[in-house]
């Protein structure tokens, strides 16, 4: 028997339950891994509190790193021993041992810890997609990024910097400020004294910026949009703050043809290629000293109720990950 984090209703972090489960035989197509880290992520609260409903008893949790144990006949890319880490699901991460689907792993480069790994899958690939394939950007572009000191906006504010790219963030906090602009962020905006609309309007003398990636959602909609420049985007990546509002498309027209999307990590890595694709672009990032992943909070597995309490407070700053 081995032990992993289940719920049985949804609700708040109390129905989250330390139990034992049984380890069933790996499929053809799986890996058995034995977690060494798992990430914590904004998702994972969606799923508690039925935001993004999940089927009853469930596990919880996208994003870990591990040895893997066993596979299954059909897996010839990976063996017993292997580094692995992976992002995106099936749920189920907040466990010591798990069996996943093999083609949803990537092998961990020898330079990168299981902290690490499990800290920077979930959260990196999202920047990859967002900066590189979402809006790709350039150098002499400025872009808004809202929670710059959040695991994301950490690795966005990096990668930003070394592809010559100024950066604004918003963050609630001095702290975070002084963190993001140590991390490459050339503006921090402190929103909770601060209105961010008016000081983006400042900083780009009127112009506004290229892209706004935005995962707070209700509270800064409507002013992320009023952010951008004619023929801007705006990214819309999570709702941190509740879902966004209603909205008339007409409005993208009057406030100078924007572009709204709302992507997720999930359709850019469904395929293998590009999961391999977008994990190597990331790692090269990591291992070059370009992006740094900042693990500043870790937590006991068994106490992920707690971790995903101080996710929702704020009070956590880049990277939090639970250790088995």
């Amino acid at each position: 028997m081995t032990h992993a984090i289940r719920f049985h209703a949804p609700g708040g972090p109390e129905v989250l339950r330390w139990e034992e489960v049984g380890v069933v035989d790996t499929a053809p197509n799986e890996a058995r891994v034995r977690h060494h880290a798992v990430g914590l992520n904004y998702i994972d609260i969606y799923h508690r509190t039925g935001a993004y409903p999940l089927p009853m008893p469930s596990g919880i949790g996208l994003e870990g790193a591990g040895v893997v144990e066993a596979v299954g006949n059909a897996v010839s890319d990976l063996k017993i021993g292997d580094r692995v880490a992976y992002a995106g699901g099936p749920v189920g991460a907040y466990a010591e041992v798990r069996n996943i689907p093999a083609d949803r792993l990537v092998k961990l480069p020898d330079a990168i810890d299981f902290k690490t790994g499990a800290a920077m899958m979930l959260q990196g690939m999202t920047a990859q997609y967002l900066l590189r394939r979402t809006c790709p950007v350039q150098a002499g572009d400025t872009i808004l990024i809202h929670a710059a000191a959040g695991g994301v906006g950490l690795i966005v504010c990096q990668w930003a910097r070394a592809l010559g790219v100024t950066v604004i963030g918003t963050v609630g906090s001095d702290e975070k400020a002084a963190l993001a602009k140590a991390h490459g962020c050339d503006h921090t905006i402190i929103y909770t004294r601060e209105n961010f609309v008016e000081r983006v309007k400042e900083i780009t003398a009127g112009k506004g910026v290229r892209v706004v990636y935005d995962s707070i959602g209700k509270d800064t909609f409507s002013g992320s949009l009023d952010c951008l420049r004619p023929l801007g985007m705006m990214v819309l990546f999570g709702a941190a703050s509740g879902p966004a509002p209603l909205f008339d498309t007409g409005e993208l027209a009057k406030r100078g043809s924007l572009f709204l999307t709302r992507p997720t990590l999930f359709t850019y890595i469904a395929q293998r290629s590009d999961l391999l694709a977008i994990s190597g672009d990331l790692f090269s990032m990591v291992t070059s000293g370009k992006v740094k992943i900042e693990v500043n909070q870790t937590f006991a597995l068994k106490d992920a109720a707690q971790a995903q309490i101080d996710l929702v407070a704020r009070k956590t700053t880049g990277s939090t990950v639970l250790l088995p």
